[in-house]
């Protein structure tokens, strides 16, 4: 039987707004918002003034609201409400990838000490339902590898920068514009967003809990326009993926741009939508898309937690009550592009070994093979002048 849901939602922009338009356009779904909490009570809002609240416990002390949702920047602020609201047995529901990634392990531990669920589908893919499936739907599947497009706003500017010929400051003003980007827009184009959200996958996928600093992530904010301009004689597209695999029983997990030929079911992911690739050994593979940026898209994604909880559903962390000793990696061995100019250059050294080495006046770039651990040690990697691109000879 459904509950009565009555909600205290901790901030109202871009997702906090798409969350109040998808909830009353859903005919036959027993919830209202209560209060809003929010940080700038002098910023005009779409909806009447009595919602609003600037004093957080007008919702964490009201014993009414039975749900809190959590749908803020900060994360230290974020973190207080979700662990403040799981210990007054308020179930919660959050967006905030971030502020999971950076404190799954003790919120786990409250989930569990409070008996109270804990909902947060709408952190890694927005519209695409990711976390429910890999629990309900993979949940004795043996997986073999996740990867995919999961930052809506890069893959916004990359199909500008491919499609449309714009620039790529351009192309990140109207991401931040639609409101696809995030306030911080280097969380999008330096990889930590797609990495936060893989963090959580992993947990969900193959059982294995890491820390944000444990995963590596480079993103596109040094893609030059000779990068770009090498992927269109080779047929291809550049594209930010995030990717676990399985090899035996260890795991290896790494967020990088990859050049992705014209044929692949991953060019068929533009603008601000995400795509995964799932890989199983039942089911073999499947292919999930859906808007992964945007207020309604994710609004969605928390009304449908919303919902679960009116089921009584929760996570059961079924990969990790399985114990499958899978030990995380980064002995693995990528095939990379590497563009930079005549002042700094990759040591050769660094790599197992190197196919294609190309210098012209106006464009330098080698092709090789590296230990995934020497690359996060390499020194070079971390100049501006360089950009890295996964070939598309790594699975």
């Amino acid at each position: 039987m459904r509950k009565k849901t009555i909600l205290g939602v901790f901030g109202f922009g871009c997702v906090g707004q798409g969350l109040y338009n998808v909830l009353h356009q859903t005919r036959g779904f027993n919830a209202e918002i209560k209060k809003i909490c929010i940080k700038h009570p002098e910023k005009k809002r779409p909806i009447d003034s009595s919602f609003f609240t600037t004093n957080r416990d007008d919702i964490l002390n009201d014993p009414e609201i039975n749900v809190v949702v959590e749908l803020i920047d900060d994360v230290d602020a974020a973190y207080e409400i979700v662990s403040s609201s799981l210990k007054k047995k308020k179930a919660v529901v959050s967006a905030n990838k971030k502020m999971i990634a950076e404190n799954f392990p003790a919120l786990l531990r409250l989930q569990q000490q409070y008996d109270t669920p804990f909902l947060y589908e709408a952190s890694c893919c927005a519209s695409i339902p990711v976390i429910r499936n890999l629990e309900e739907y993979y949940d004795n599947d043996l997986l073999t590898s996740v990867e995919g497009i999961l930052n809506g706003s890069t893959n916004y500017i990359l199909t500008h920068i491919f499609d449309n010929n714009k620039p790529f400051d351009e192309a990140l003003k109207d991401a931040q514009r639609l409101g696809y980007a995030e306030s911080d827009p280097s969380l999008d184009v330096k990889g930590l967003d797609p990495k936060y959200k893989l963090l959580i996958i992993l947990v969900h996928a193959f059982g294995i809990i890491l820390r944000p600093d444990e995963i590596f992530n480079y993103g596109i904010q040094n893609l030059k326009d000779a990068d770009i301009r090498y992927a269109r004689e080779k047929n291809a597209r550049i594209k930010l993926i995030a990717k676990c695999s399985k090899i035996d029983n260890r795991v290896y997990a790494y967020c990088m741009p990859r050049f992705i030929p014209l044929s692949d079911t991953l060019n068929k992911v533009t603008y601000e939508y995400n795509g995964l690739l799932l890989e199983g050994a039942f089911a073999e593979h499947q292919f999930f898309m859906g808007k992964g940026a945007g207020g309604n898209a994710t609004g969605s994604a928390v009304l449908s937690d919303i919902s679960a909880l009116t089921y009584d559903y929760r996570y059961e962390y079924k990969k990790l009550s399985q114990k499958l000793n899978h030990s995380f990696t980064q002995e693995i061995e990528l095939e990379i592009f590497v563009s930079y100019n005549g002042e700094t250059s990759p040591d050769p050294a660094d790599f197992t070994g190197i196919s294609v080495k190309h210098e012209s006046p106006g464009f330098n770039y080698m092709i090789g093979k590296i230990n995934l651990a020497k690359l996060i040690r390499a020194t070079w990697r971390e100049d501006p002048a360089v950009s890295i691109v996964l070939t598309e000879n790594n699975f």
